[in-house]
């Protein structure tokens, strides 16, 4: 039997049917479970589904993978992303079970991206090992909420997901590091074989949903898997190709991504409000079927797969060719998408002008407030070194910052989470929530300041880098939330002074 298999494909198969065997025996017990316990997702008018669906099928997905990975020896080779793996898979079976808010599930994900940075998963799009590090975070966040996004149909992620780990396997069977890549090729296999699994039980009509626990799983293990060294990653040295490779492999929940995001924008919609205007859905719209809509999206992730796997691994420049007619083919395509009718306009919300949105948005959406102090954090944090180094003594500490920059900003946002900082409103910041808020960036320096001392054992290292940094984060996060308040009030002034005229 195991001659019929092609020798580049034998590392693959076994990690490939322990995965899809465990799913297979676990999903059918999480349906049950889920329907006992009450864990399921109802109609509603913003969502696709038309019955009641059990979730908990990420716990399948999920439970399959990590465990199907003790078993093989693979968890013990690769500690870290397995273990951030594990992690956001909890927090998102915790946001299936009581609901999480956006702005505490968007700060985990951030701190296991800076906890993937910090054990050394990076990208390395740029020479500057700052901006990769930065770089890093963004993907890993911004693909992990992109999948997320992408589960809107039955059966669309979890094929995207089979098309995706099929073509980075792909990549590393095929690539120059391939003898070398043999944990990450078997941890992908592990997680295409219980995906294949689960679409057995989520093609339309679905009778599990795999929910948040599985959705944010699949997107944070793919995004990490594709940052380590023997990752997929262009072999040539040229900037465009190692960034283009990747972002062609995972085009699909790219493009829906950012499809969705432009069109509520532009129609006075929130783009953190769910709805049914998904690609998946707007092809719907045009008369295809809901499986057809399907398939065009699984061939389009082929498609864009295949290309990114020729871009990793072409030697001529006509390689772009192919990749520059797909990209406008696929922009085309979104511009058609956008034009179809999906929303209901009386139920709409008004379409007014992109100042108010943008307003409304940043005041009552949690998850803004995080990116927002997320670059404060970073910009302090840079400063503080600018500010205590000269551009020698800069350079020669410029290592510590690098190594000890993603402890900072997972340390300071936890902080800000834990004193209250989120709990406020911005455009009503006084003094008692200037008070958490140098609690928040006080506790976040200490506890940054004790980690970074432990793991690195710095006998020299400058406390007056720290005492800098805090009144910066202070200053700068005091002066973005006191120029929202007062921007409201001056609104209010005008709108009075207008009122009486």
């Amino acid at each position: 039997m195991s001659e019929m298999i092609p020798e580049a494909l034998r590392p693959v198969v076994p990690p490939l049917l322990v995965g899809l065997a465990l799913a297979l025996a676990l999903l059918p017990i999480c349906r049950v479970l889920a329907l006992r316990i009450g864990v399921v997702a109802h109609p509603r008018n913003d969502r696709w589904h038309r019955q009641t669906v059990p979730l908990l099928g990420g716990v399948g997905i999920a439970v399959a993978t990590l465990a199907g990975a003790l078993v093989t020896g693979v968890a013990m080779s690769m500690v870290v992303p397995v273990a951030a793996a594990l992690l956001i898979f909890v927090v998102g079976l915790v946001d299936d079970l009581l609901t999480l808010k956006p702005s505490t599930k968007l700060i985990a994900q951030i701190t296991l991206a800076a906890l993937l940075v910090y054990f050394g998963y990076s990208l390395s799009w740029v020479e500057s090992r700052l901006l990769n590090s930065l770089l890093t975070i963004v993907w890993v966040v911004g693909l992990t909420n992109a999948f997320n996004l992408l589960d809107n149909m039955d059966g669309l992620l979890a094929g995207v997901t089979i098309v995706v780990t099929a073509m980075l396997i792909a990549g590393l069977l095929t690539g120059a590091t391939r003898d070398e890549a043999g944990n990450q090729v078997m941890l992908l296999a592990l997680l295409l074989g219980a995906t294949s699994g689960f679409l057995l039980f989520n093609f339309p009509p679905a009778s599990i949903f795999m929910g948040d626990s599985g959705s944010l799983f699949l997107g944070f293990t793919v995004a990490s898997l594709t940052l380590s060294p023997e990752g997929i990653r262009a072999s040539r040295t040229d900037v465009l190709s190692v960034i283009a490779g990747p972002v062609f492999l995972l085009l699909i929940p790219i493009f829906d991504t950012t499809l969705v995001t432009t069109a509520r924008l532009l129609s006075g919609r929130s783009p953190a409000v769910g709805g049914r205007d998904h690609s998946s859905h707007r092809l719907v719209a045009m008369g295809l079927s809901e499986r057809a809509a399907v398939f065009v999206l699984w061939f389009l992730a082929a498609v864009g797969g295949v290309i990114g796997l020729t871009l990793r691994n072409a030697t001529e420049g006509l390689s772009f060719v192919p990749a520059a007619v797909f990209l406008a083919a696929m922009s085309a395509f979104a511009v058609y998408l956008a034009r179809i009718r999906v929303y209901d306009d009386q139920a709409a919300p008004p379409r007014e002008a992109i100042t108010p949105l943008i307003a409304d948005f940043m005041y009552k959406r949690r998850v803004l407030e995080v990116v927002i102090d997320f670059c404060v954090i970073g910009a302090a944090y840079y400063g503080a070194y600018r500010l205590r180094f000269t551009d020698g003594d800069y350079l020669a500490n410029v290592e510590t910052f690098y190594e000890s920059l993603p402890v900072i900003l997972a340390a300071q946002l936890i902080a800000f989470f834990v004193v209250g900082v989120y709990r406020g409103t911005w455009h009503l910041f006084g003094v008692r929530d200037s008070v958490t808020l140098l609690k928040g960036a006080l506790l976040g320096t200490a506890a940054a300041q004790l980690v970074i001392v432990y793991l690195y054992h710095y006998t020299s290292y400058s406390r007056a880098v720290f005492v800098i940094y805090f009144v910066l984060v202070a200053a700068l996060a005091s002066a973005v939330r006191g120029s929202f308040r007062l921007v409201d009030t001056v609104a209010q002034r005008r709108q009075a002074g207008e009122r009486n005229r």
